[in-house]
């Protein structure tokens, strides 16, 4: 596996250096003072990504409620994601629907283009170049240098969200004194999870979450059904994927203390039960920042990853994140989750 990676990013380091060479060559010029009309944003592939993307959105459209926000998206699950926004202009797939993309977006002239990826990125980078804007913002890596007219320089390890934030450096730096939360595009609730909410009492369940994103971020059944053993008098509600549902009910079945929950179809209605927790669990994925859309209190479980924790860690106010001695999140001892649920407990005893 691990030169595979290399030569994807030997491939694109040398599509970069060819950008480099053949494109027009853009000059450093600051972006003019008066309020921009259209912006196009380039949008990450993941759910986690676009969450943390809504701060500046949400940003943008209330410092400039008549400006133009279009969305470029690499897979469906985004373009659906931002479709559901009503803070974004129009959303555009830029791998389908290549006739209204060229009409809507490749004819036309923008104002801004922001490229939030700090690493050069096949498909960003050529779409950065097709898609014509006055000024094009990204963030500082040799091989974007002269495909841009504005870099940013973020320290290393820098969240997601303040990556994406970065921009308002370039166009309005007072707006970043108070920036948007992030949050989740309202979507249809099906009339399964619908009754089930309805039945929830706020702040009284523990949120368990034994989906993943990437290789080893899942915890075995046994794992979890111990730490539910271990705390009689709390009850749990079991989040998954549809892909995990059969484990899912294994853990929901034999335990009188977990309320069994319906399948939810959509990542909003997953933001409508974690609004409702005490507090969730769950290893590194996309519910990490569902629950900082509503500042669920988190127990986070990690890999041996810096870059996971530190660029898209947790933004929930009161967090507890237990990091794996391996690159597997199995290997965490269920007692040091067991001890990190009992102080949360504590802690939001005395709130």
């Amino acid at each position: 596996m691990k030169p595979k990676k290399k030569d994807h990013t030997a491939f694109r380091e040398r599509l970069a250096k060819t950008l480099q060479f053949f494109a027009k060559r853009r000059q450093s010029s600051p972006i003019p003072e008066k309020p921009p009309e259209s912006i196009v944003i380039l949008a990450r592939e993941c759910y986690g990504d676009c969450i943390m993307l809504t701060p500046l959105i949400g940003t943008l459209r209330r410092e400039y409620p008549s400006l133009s926000i279009y969305i470029i998206a690499f897979s469906r699950i985004i373009f659906n994601f931002f479709s559901a926004d009503p803070n974004v202009t129009a959303v555009y797939h830029a791998k389908r629907e290549m006739k209204r993309y060229y009409n809507e977006i490749l004819t036309k002239k923008f104002d801004i283009l922001f490229n939030p990826k700090d690493h050069p990125s096949t498909h960003f980078l050529i779409q950065s170049l097709l898609i014509n804007a006055r000024h094009k913002v990204g963030h500082y890596n040799p091989y974007h240098e002269g495909l841009f007219d504005q870099l940013i320089t973020m320290g290393p390890g820098t969240h997601e969200s303040e990556k994406n934030l970065s921009l308002l450096q370039v166009i309005n730096t007072a707006a970043l004194q108070q920036p948007c939360k992030p949050y989740l595009p309202p979507m249809p609730v099906s009339p399964e999870t619908a009754t089930f909410l309805s039945t929830l009492i706020p702040g009284s369940y523990i949120g368990i979450n034994i989906s993943a994103g990437h290789i080893g971020g899942h915890r075995t059944t046994q794992q979890w059904a111990g730490l539910i053993q271990d705390f009689p008098n709390e009850t749990f509600i079991i989040l998954s994927a549809p892909q995990d549902l059969e484990q899912k009910r294994q853990l929901e079945e034999p335990h009188t203390n977990v309320l069994p929950s319906p399948s939810t179809r959509n990542i909003y209605e997953v933001g409508e039960i974690v609004k409702q927790l005490k507090l969730l669990i769950t290893p590194d994925t996309s519910l990490v920042h569902i629950a900082s859309c509503y500042n669920t209190p988190i127990i986070a479980l990690y890999r041996k990853r810096l870059a996971d924790r530190t660029q898209f860690g947790p933004l929930s106010t009161r967090q507890d994140i237990i990091i794996s001695p391996t690159p597997d999140v199995i290997d965490i001892d269920t007692s040091d989750v067991a001890t990190a649920l009992h102080n949360m407990l504590i802690l939001l005893s005395t709130d």
